[in-house]
């Protein structure tokens, strides 16, 4: 799908630029659940934000140890943990462990770690990434695919401009 780093990271760029709404939301829009009938499943704009930068956090994991190595200890382990528990163990997890975290903590990260991982990104050698397929794949499922997985419940906060 992807040739050169480029353009993915300018297409990343721009799927993420909605989701950066999510930090006009006060701490009280944040924390209050939506409808667990609705798109959002009963996820806060906290919840949100903490998927979201979670999966980010893994994927710059990855970039980290692929910008100096030609192996990513993180890939493995967290593909071989989807498929030994699966995605709805590991995002109960990650819901869990970032519910746990002040929410100031939550917005630094939100803030910081979509663009640490394009910076990281961009001194990967794309045959690492870019040009192998798995592991572009991966970065896909951890950023734009995932993304677009989410707009439904980004949406479903009427206050988000």
């Amino acid at each position: 799908m992807y040739i050169d780093a480029l353009s993915f990271l300018e297409d990343e760029r721009e799927a993420w630029t909605p989701f950066e709404a999510l930090s006009s939301l006060s701490d009280d829009e944040l924390e209050r659940p939506l409808s667990p009938d609705g798109p959002a499943h009963g996820w806060s704009g906290r919840d949100l934000m903490a998927h979201l930068s979670a999966w980010q956090q893994v994927a710059l994991d990855a970039a980290r140890e692929l910008a100096v190595n030609d192996a990513s200890p993180t890939i493995d382990r967290v593909n071989s943990e989807w498929d030994a528990i699966g995605g709805d163990e590991i995002n109960a997890r990650i819901t869990a462990e970032w519910r746990a975290l002040p929410l100031d903590e939550v917005r630094r990260r939100f803030s910081a770690t979509p663009g640490e991982l394009r910076g990281y990104l961009t001194v990967v050698p794309e045959t690492r990434w870019v040009k192998n397929s798995a592991r572009l794949d991966f970065f896909l499922e951890c950023t734009l695919d995932h993304y677009g997985n989410h707009e439904d419940e980004l949406a479903a906060f009427p206050q988000v401009p």
